[in-house]
């Protein structure tokens, strides 16, 4: 019932995704670039997700929000990379109306939901260093679910709101979508309306969803390094620092991004940058993420490899 109100205020019933390139040549080469993107992130996240599971050492606070972690950014990235890879390689690159909303607030709910995944990550982290004494009665399990519950929460109501206010406006034509997926400041460049409303709500959002988790993530790292400088050994400090530093990278890669995405009035947006900063947060994140929670992880590690121990043993 909702999906043919929308509808009512548009004349469009689907859309174009312009992609990339119009030069065939290239799509074929962006192709197959972006497919070892994606299968990577598949199996990259995959088995991140599997060796948590599998390992009995890696059952800690830690690693269930990282396992979260990688759950969102597999289906962040599936959610968008199968259909642009479509669209690389065919001539027919629509998308109908009611699927680029789908697609919009799916994408909207594993992103908003991730940034503050991101949040409860850096509280684990200044509870584990600042509290050692007091890190397994803090981090009960119970805690851990609550703070993985509210953030899908706070992700299925603000992607709701922002998807609203998107597809209530009248879409009269061109049909046109200078992107590789229906991401609203794309969209909105289509409205035969004024969109200045939905600027507004955009900032506001942005504020709350972005510059809110960012803040206390921030908090957290301040007290955790004012903590780390006070241990003496310098061992311990690098060892300190280091379960710190791959939440750090990730979280900037993904959050600056977004930011200038979402948070910027869209009459200063370039479809080119837009696309590329899209590509940064939603297939370069998620493909870099299990490398660099890996490599800097003995733990992952170790399981990686009594996991290939256990499947040499079996044959």
């Amino acid at each position: 019932m909702q999906s043919r109100g929308w509808r009512n205020h548009s004349s469009i019933n689907e859309f174009i995704l312009l992609g990339f390139s119009r030069n065939p040549r290239t799509n074929w080469i962006l192709f197959f670039f972006f497919l070892f993107l994606y299968l990577f992130t598949v199996l990259g996240n995959g088995l991140i997700v599997t060796l948590i599971r599998a390992d009995a050492r890696l059952h800690t606070p830690m690693y269930f929000f990282l396992s979260i972690l990688s759950l969102l950014d597999l289906s962040y990235a599936t959610t968008t990379v199968p259909q642009m890879l479509a669209h690389l390689v065919s001539e027919n690159k629509t998308i109908s109306y009611v699927g680029c909303v789908v697609q919009m607030y799916i994408f909207l709910t594993l992103g908003i939901t991730e940034t503050w995944i991101f949040a409860a990550m850096a509280y684990d982290r200044y509870v584990a260093i600042c509290y050692p004494l007091h890190y397994g009665v803090q981090m009960s399990q119970l805690l851990c679910i609550l703070l993985a519950v509210s953030s899908a929460l706070c992700g299925f109501t603000c992607a709701l709101v922002y998807t609203v206010f998107a597809m209530t406006l009248p879409y009269c034509g061109p049909n046109e979508i200078n992107h590789f997926f229906c991401e609203i400041p794309a969209v909105l460049k289509l409205a035969c309306a004024d969109t200045s409303l939905n600027d507004q709500v955009d900032f506001i959002l942005g504020f709350i969803l972005l510059l809110v988790p960012l803040s206390l993530i921030l908090a957290s790292y301040v007290r955790i390094f004012m903590a780390i400088l006070r241990i003496r050994s310098k061992q311990g400090r690098i060892k300190a620092f280091s379960t710190c530093a791959s939440h750090i990278t990730v979280v900037t890669m993904f959050c600056i991004p977004c930011m200038i995405m979402y948070m910027r009035p869209g009459s200063e947006a370039s479809p080119e940058d837009d696309k590329k900063l899209a590509l940064f947060y939603n297939v370069i994140s998620a493909f870099l993420n299990p490398i660099i929670y890996s490599l800097r992880n003995k733990d992952v590690k170790r399981a990686f490899l009594k996991l290939i121990r256990i499947s040499e043993d079996t044959q």
